[in-house]
C-alpha cells in the first residue's frame, strides 16, 4: 500500500514537472526576431504516469519548413561543400548517421556520436553535454566546428546567393533575402516539424490496452518497476535531465574517457555527467552511448541497468525490454 501510494504520488509530481518543463519551453519567446507567418505550436496531451505522449503539430509555417528541408540537405553550409546537416542525421533512418562519430569536413572524425534529431525540439538542451539551449542556438555548433561543417555565416551567405532557387525562397520570406537569421529560423523551423507521434507506446498510455503486446507491458512493467523512469520520462523519455554515467555501479572503461558536462563546466562534479538520450526510435539510433562505442541495444540496456541502477538482469529481462522499444518507434507525419 505504501509502495503503490508514493509511485502514485511520484508519478502526478513527475507529470507536474513535465507540463511545467514544457510549458517553459514552448511558451519562451522566439529566440529569432523574424516573425513566421503561422508559429509552430503542438497539441499535448498529458497522461498519468512518467510517460508523457508525442504531441501532434497543430501547426507550422510550411513555407519555412520547406526552405529549413532544403538548407538541411544543402552541402553549400560546409567549407568545402561535401557536409550537409543530413550527413550526420538522416531523417528517414532515425535521424542520426548509424556510426559510432560522425564524419566531417576534410575526413575530421568527431569524438561523440551523433544524436537523433527527431523529437529534438522536445529536449530540454541540445548536445551531449547540453552546451545549447535550444535547436536556435544548435544549429550555429556544426556550422562552426571545424571537424564537422568547418564554415562560418558569410561564406555561406556568399555560396547561397549564387543559387537561384535559395536567393528567390528566401526573398519570398525575408525582405533582406539571405541572412544569418533566416538561414537559422528556417533550419530551426523544419527540426520543429520533425516529431514522431502515435508510437505504441503512446497509445497504450493513452489508454489503448491493445497498443502493446503481452511480452511489451512485462517489458513497461519492468522499465517502470526497476526504476529506468527516474531518468527516461516526458515526452521525449529522456533528454529532460542530467545523469552521471556510473552512477551506482562500475560501467566499462571506455564510458569514462569522455569527461562530459565538465569540458565545458571545468567543474569536477560535472564529471562523466551527460544529458539523458531519448529512447524514442531507440532501436534505430545505433550504435549506442556518447562515444557509439556500443554496437548491440541489448548490451547497452545491461550496461545501464547495473551501472546506473544496480541491477544484474536475467536474459528475460532483457528480452523484454526490448521488445518494449519496439514500442518506442514513430514515424514523421
Amino acid at each position: 500500500m505504501t509502495h503503490r501510494y508514493l509511485y502514485t504520488i511520484t508519478s502526478a509530481l513527475l507529470v507536474v514537472l513535465v507540463i511545467l518543463t514544457a510549458y517553459a519551453l514552448y511558451q519562451a519567446e522566439d529566440p529569432i526576431s523574424l516573425k513566421r507567418k503561422t508559429p509552430t505550436e503542438y497539441d499535448f496531451v498529458s497522461v498519468s504516469g512518467p510517460i508523457q505522449p508525442i504531441p501532434h503539430i497543430k501547426s507550422i509555417d510550411k513555407q519555412w519548413f520547406d526552405l529549413g528541408k532544403a538548407l538541411f540537405n544543402s552541402t553549400l553550409l560546409s567549407k568545402d561543400n561535401t557536409v550537409s546537416c543530413a550527413s550526420c542525421h538522416l531523417v528517414s533512418q532515425g535521424g542520426d548517421d548509424g556510426f559510432p562519430v560522425s564524419i566531417g569536413v576534410g575526413g575530421s572524425v568527431g569524438v561523440r556520436n551523433s544524436p537523433t534529431i527527431l523529437n529534438s525540439v522536445f529536449n530540454f538542451r541540445q548536445f551531449w553535454d547540453g552546451r545549447s539551449a535550444g535547436l536556435a542556438e544548435q544549429a550555429v555548433g556544426p556550422i562552426h566546428n571545424p571537424v564537422e561543417m568547418g564554415s562560418n555565416f558569410p561564406e555561406i551567405i556568399q555560396k547561397l546567393k549564387q543559387s537561384n532557387a535559395f536567393a528567390q525562397a528566401f526573398r519570398a520570406l525575408n525582405p533582406n533575402g539571405i541572412s544569418q537569421e533566416a538561414i537559422i529560423q528556417a533550419l530551426v523551423t523544419f527540426e520543429e516539424g520533425l516529431v514522431t507521434p502515435d508510437a505504441a507506446i503512446d497509445r497504450f498510455i493513452k489508454g489503448d490496452e491493445n497498443a502493446l503486446s503481452l511480452q511489451q507491458k512485462r517489458g513497461f512493467e519492468k522499465f517502470v518497476g526497476f526504476g529506468c523512469v527516474s531518468c527516461h520520462q516526458g515526452v521525449n523519455i529522456g533528454g529532460n535531465l542530467y545523469q552521471r554515467i556510473g552512477r551506482i555501479d562500475s560501467v566499462p572503461s571506455h564510458l569514462l574517457e569522455d569527461k562530459g558536462r565538465s569540458v565545458i563546466t571545468n567543474n569536477v562534479i560535472d564529471e562523466h555527467v551527460f544529458k539523458v538520450p531519448s529512447l524514442r526510435n531507440i532501436k534505430r539510433t545505433g550504435p549506442y552511448f556518447h562515444n557509439g562505442s556500443v554496437a548491440t541495444l541489448d548490451e547497452a540496456v545491461r550496461i545501464m541497468a547495473q551501472g546506473q541502477l544496480g541491477i544484474n538482469l536475467t536474459e528475460q529481462d532483457v528480452q523484454d525490454l526490448l521488445s518494449l522499444f519496439d514500442a518506442f518507434n514513430g514515424e514523421l507525419h
